[in-house]
């Protein structure tokens, strides 16, 4: 009797494992969906199985922590929604973020490190030009593709192959800033900007630009990242014969130029680089924002894309999960860092076969016709920036808040 139970004890528990196994499998079965892989009871179409990497290096901490904050945000959240969403092909997006403290070195090193043990399939970043030129070694070594958040002109003019960027390049800014100086009526300028990588490619930019639109350099002074009093600059700039002041940073420090300005009893209009599109650069100089003009891309104000476009669709979307998610609205360095991954990752989708830093790097050279935040993109082999200067707008500060320059 005893060997009978047992037998019996032994049939119930393998049919109650087979029983088990068939839940799971027609469990998983219903989670996969059309993503291409395996799901979970608990969560369908969540990516699940190998992650794909890719690295981020952004401005945490330094003069430019202003923007990488608003950038790591958005991959915090972008990364949460894809994953949510079946991941890239069913598998997994792993972004690892490395902060370079807006320094050269630093930024060098993180991504040597992304590329040798974390096998990065591509870095986004940097949040800076000199720290996204700094790993331009490492990165042509190594193969793998680069989308940098940064906007001097050397990052994609001479075009490096694997190095792509999101947002306009001084090269188109700097020229539609010009245009607007010259509709205004200014024909001579006080010029001042950091030297860091950013401010020199802005500087040489306008130096280059300035006489095409019939105006006049009269004063150029310079700063360094960090400074903390451009007094004697501006003071300068105000003895000049200038009509007009044209700031070229994206740093901390332009809350600080505007303010010795007003400290000064400075009476000329100033007007500033894309770099000073975000919400900090106005809380930081308070009262001396009012009236800075300075070009920026729509998504300050989505409207200016057209309600009911599709551009206008993507940019209130993000801007509205953004600020459910941070309790503010997001900066444009914000929204390049949600169309450098988003890129990526629409890139990666396209990818057949292997997924690899080469075949991930042909995915995004072709990429046509994709709205960001930033405008929309069109990338060649010729063209490693992809917008134009139809994607900008003039902006003037009123009363603590963007508005449209008149």
């Amino acid at each position: 009797m005893r060997g009978r139970r047992l037998r019996l004890q032994m049939a119930y528990l393998i049919a109650a494992l087979a029983a088990a196994l068939a839940l799971t499998i027609v469990a998983a079965g219903c989670g996969s969906g059309d993503s291409g892989g395996s799901g979970s009871s608990a969560s369908p179409g969540a990516a699940s199985g190998e992650p794909i990497k890719v690295g981020a290096i952004l401005s945490l901490t330094g003069t430019y922590a202003g923007l990488g904050e608003g950038e790591k945000n958005v991959i915090d959240m972008e990364v949460k929604r894809i994953n949510d969403a079946g991941g890239i092909n069913g598998r997994p997006l792993e972004v690892i973020v490395e902060d370079d403290a807006t320094d050269e070195a630093k930024a060098a090193a993180a991504a040597a490190k992304l590329i040798e043990q974390d096998e990065v399939v591509a870095i986004l970043g940097a949040t800076g030009s000199g720290q996204t030129m700094a790993m331009r070694g490492d990165v042509d070594r190594a193969g793998v593709p680069q989308v940098s958040m940064a906007g001097a002109t050397a990052i994609t003019n001479p075009v490096d192959p694997l190095v792509f960027a999101t947002p306009w390049s001084n090269t188109i800014v700097v020229p539609f800033t010009l245009q607007y100086l010259k509709d205004q009526g200014i024909t001579k300028i006080g010029l001042i900007s950091d030297s860091g990588g950013f401010g020199k490619d802005g500087q040489a930019i306008i130096s280059a630009e300035a006489p095409n639109y019939g105006i006049e350099i009269v004063d150029d002074e310079t700063f360094n990242p960090g400074d903390t009093d451009m007094s004697a600059q501006l003071t300068k700039i105000k003895s000049s014969g200038a009509e007009a002041i044209l700031m070229w940073t994206a740093g901390a420090e332009a809350a600080t130029i505007v303010k010795n300005a007003a400290d000064l009893g400075t009476d000329l209009p100033i007007y500033g680089s894309h770099g000073i599109a975000r919400r900090e650069f106005i809380e930081g100089a308070g009262a001396a924002a009012e009236g800075i003009t300075l070009p920026a891309g729509k998504i300050l104000m989505p409207e200016a894309y057209g309600e009911g476009t599709e551009a206008f669709t993507v940019a209130t979307d993000f801007i509205d999960r953004y600020t459910a998610a941070y309790g503010e609205a997001p900066s444009t360095f914000a929204g390049y860092a949600y169309d450098a991954l988003n890129l990526v990752v629409e890139a990666a989708k396209k990818v057949q076969g292997d997924l690899t830093p080469e075949s991930l790097r042909d995915a995004i050279e072709q990429t046509t016709g994709w709205v960001g935040t930033g405008g929309t993109f069109n990338f060649t082999a010729e063209d490693h920036n992809g917008l134009t200067v139809d994607d900008l707008t003039m902006y003037q500060i009123k009363d603590g808040d963007w508005s449209q320059a008149q």
